[in-house]
């Protein structure tokens, strides 16, 4: 058999088969044919062959998302609305639907909130300078849509970050370079904290204090007074509560000490038999009592940071200083203070409430340990 693929003679044993008669429209002799001209082609193709967009519509950009946005992109695709619009990231509200209902669409030098889809475009290039706040979305099938911006995702990362075990005496120093970052920023005073949305407001300090004491009817008291405190899309008292869940869980796994509770007010343990770090078992407590009815409370950006917080999710800056604390970047300085500079530096007074909920929760996480280890000496 013979047999013509392109301008390459091939035989077989079946007998000869010629090429198929061109049609009319033959290109001009020296051009190589084509399927449209009536000629034949190899069926190899080494490169992929872009499809092209739909008219009027840009190809759909890359994002990485946060493994807690899996119930809204992985679903058949939903409706939403855009709430807010900035440089740097947008954030769309779902309607209706369990949380998390806001999902937010950063740029890649932007603050990586544990809700974020990730573009590549820099804030620089404004990729959502044509997005107006009240327009259409839609997320699911693993895209986001709303205006001419399409991105399809097609990475995911963690939001929580995972501490390695740590001692008491390498946590304590933790701590103690936190404060001194802190202080040297103007954001701590003492044993007090300052700066913040909140200023003076007693409440805060007193959760602290709360925390660090293991009473479990205080904390959830104070905490609840907090929600939804003060101003803006993120109002401060919402960061700090972020920030203390997301450390007393971190950072309480992490010492990975005792068995059972050591909370007045807390009743018998609540899986008897189970490990339970102390801070572990506060953030359980405290997370569900902030998510109660916090979409009523709070913004529903907050009520979703909220959410995220208690299940110990945590923004990318937060997760930094957090790593410092713990002991697992260099043992100096240099690193903790770069960081901290970095969380201080977002929003207008986010970053400062959410290392103020960051050192309250790891000098908490700490307190109960020496508590629990000073039980167990007398015992």
């Amino acid at each position: 058999m013979t047999s013509i693929l392109g301008s390459f003679l091939h035989t077989s044993a079946a007998g000869p088969v010629l090429p198929s008669r061109q049609r009319p429209g033959r290109p001009p002799s020296g051009r190589r044919p084509t399927p449209a001209s009536g000629g034949s082609v190899t069926a190899l193709v080494r490169d992929p062959i872009p499809l092209p967009a739909r008219p009027g519509r840009r190809p759909p950009a890359a994002g990485a998302a946060s493994l807690a946005l899996r119930p809204l992109l992985d679903p058949p695709r939903r409706a939403a609305r855009v709430i807010a619009v900035f440089p740097a990231a947008l954030y769309l509200e779902m309607r209706g639907g369990p949380e998390p209902r806001v999902l937010a669409v950063v740029t890649s030098d932007a603050h990586r909130l544990p809700n974020a889809v990730v573009v590549v475009a820099a804030r620089r290039e404004q990729p959502f300078r044509s997005i107006r706040e009240g327009a259409e979305a839609w997320v699911g099938d693993g895209r986001v849509e709303t205006g001419p911006l399409h991105v399809r995702v097609r990475r995911w990362w963690d939001p929580s970050p995972v501490l390695a075990p740590v001692q008491p005496s390498a946590l304590a120093y933790g701590v103690r370079t936190l404060e001194a970052e802190l202080a040297d920023a103007g954001m701590l005073t003492g044993a007090r904290t300052a700066g913040g949305g909140l200023g003076d407001h007693p409440d805060p300090a007193a959760l602290a204090e709360y925390c660090a004491a293991g009473d479990l009817a205080g904390a959830v008291e104070a905490a609840e007074r907090i929600v939804g405190l003060g101003p803006g899309l993120t109002p401060s008292g919402d960061d700090i509560l972020c920030g203390l869940l997301v450390s007393l869980r971190c950072v309480g796994d992490a010492l990975r000490t005792g068995r059972a509770p050591l909370l007045r007010g807390a009743g018998p343990p609540h899986s008897p038999g189970r490990s339970a770090p102390d801070g572990v078992f506060l953030a359980d407590w405290l997370g569900a009592a902030v998510t109660a009815d916090a979409g009523t409370r709070t913004t529903a950006l907050a009520a979703t940071l909220l959410h995220c917080a208690a299940a110990g999710g945590a923004g990318a800056d937060v997760a930094a200083v957090l790593r410092c604390v713990a002991g697992h970047e260099p043992a100096d300085a240099t690193a903790t203070g770069q960081a901290v500079r970095r969380l201080l530096a977002v929003g207008h007074t986010s970053g400062a409430d959410l290392a103020h909920g960051v050192l309250a929760g790891c000098r908490a996480a700490l307190a109960l340990t020496a508590v629990r280890s000073a039980s167990r000496v007398t015992a």
